[in-house]
């Protein structure tokens, strides 16, 4: 299990660790471009026979920069985060809080009072990873300028899908414009976001097609309103559903955005548990229907959707 340690600039109290690799970005998600960069620090780590850590931050550093009108959603938290490290072989994650202070640092100062902290042997970090506000002189074509011989730079190349760079904002653009299939390519694994099974209105009950309603936490990002085939993970077992994000709009136009699920072939009482959603494919739009016959009819073609889906896919 990747071992989470935090930070804060100035750096005080801290144990000098052993020599090792360092990998420096956010990695929100951890997609399949962050996955090279690592992949690449840990082939360097054990060559060299030492350790892998990663330096992230927390917040995003859009936190720090900009005015927001509402929480930013992350792809992953940082719980999240630790636990695709860890399956990719990171010993340690630092997690260095984002200040002013931080972001106001010269490069040079980054590497001497940060990097340095870390003992690292080389530093690897993507072509585009910036440790300053500047990107003229805090980019990774100048680190080695820093380093001054004190450790060797590694840089990875860009990572493209269909000859387009992958990122962590082109994955929350899609997911927010329901192509998941895309978000989950760009990944390398299907999306998942967590939550807490709530009491509802009951009205999927009424409808023959009885759903958990989910209390997502605020901070992960969900896809766009509409119908998707998930499957859903309760205690140690995953169940094939239909999930709805939407306003249940037949029943009026006021309603706030929930997750309800309707989990095929389950019917226990599991209020209060936690759950994760993994975010297989994208059915439909919200529909607004006008009786309730309508609605019954389209949660049944949902139902046979879902079903051949994942009869297809063997997922």
């Amino acid at each position: 299990m990747t071992k989470i340690v935090k930070l804060h600039y100035p750096i005080k109290n801290f144990q000098k660790p052993v020599r090792q690799v360092v990998a420096m970005g956010f990695f929100d998600g951890v997609h399949r471009g962050h996955q090279a960069v690592i992949q690449r620090a840990k082939t360097t780590a054990n060559q060299l026979g030492v350790p892998l850590a990663v330096l992230t931050y927390d917040p995003h550093p859009v936190v720090v920069f900009k005015t927001l009108t509402e929480p930013l959603r992350y792809l992953t938290t940082l719980s999240q985060k630790a636990a695709l490290l860890t399956e990719l072989g990171v010993d340690t994650m630092y997690v260095m809080q984002f200040t002013s202070q931080l972001a106001q640092l010269s490069p040079q100062t980054f590497v001497d009072d940060v990097v340095m902290r870390l003992n690292p042997i080389t530093v690897v970090a993507g072509f585009d990873h910036l440790y300053g506000g500047n990107p003229d002189i805090s980019n990774m074509d100048r680190l080695s300028d820093y380093a001054q011989q004190r450790f060797d730079v590694v840089q990875v190349p860009e990572f493209t899908d269909s000859n387009q760079k992958i990122g962590s904002t082109m994955i929350r653009c899609a997911l927010e414009q329901h192509d998941v299939d895309k978000a989950n390519r760009q990944l390398g694994r299907i999306y998942t976001t967590t939550g807490l099974i709530v009491h509802g209105e009951a009205r999927g009950r009424e409808l023959g097609f009885p759903t958990i309603n989910v209390k997502t936490p605020e901070l992960e990002w969900l896809p766009g309103i509409g119908i998707y085939a998930v499957k859903v993970k309760i205690l140690d077992t995953w169940y094939m559903g239909m999930a709805s994000i939407g306003r249940n709009i037949t029943f009026g136009d006021e309603h706030p955005i929930t997750v309800e699920i309707n989990i095929l072939d389950f019917k226990q009482d599991i209020y209060g548990e936690e759950v994760v959603i993994a975010w297989h494919h994208y059915l439909r739009g919200e529909v607004k229907f006008i009786g309730i016959d309508g609605l019954i009819e389209q949660l049944k073609q949902d139902e046979i959707a879902t079903r051949q889906y994942f009869k297809s896919t063997q997922q």
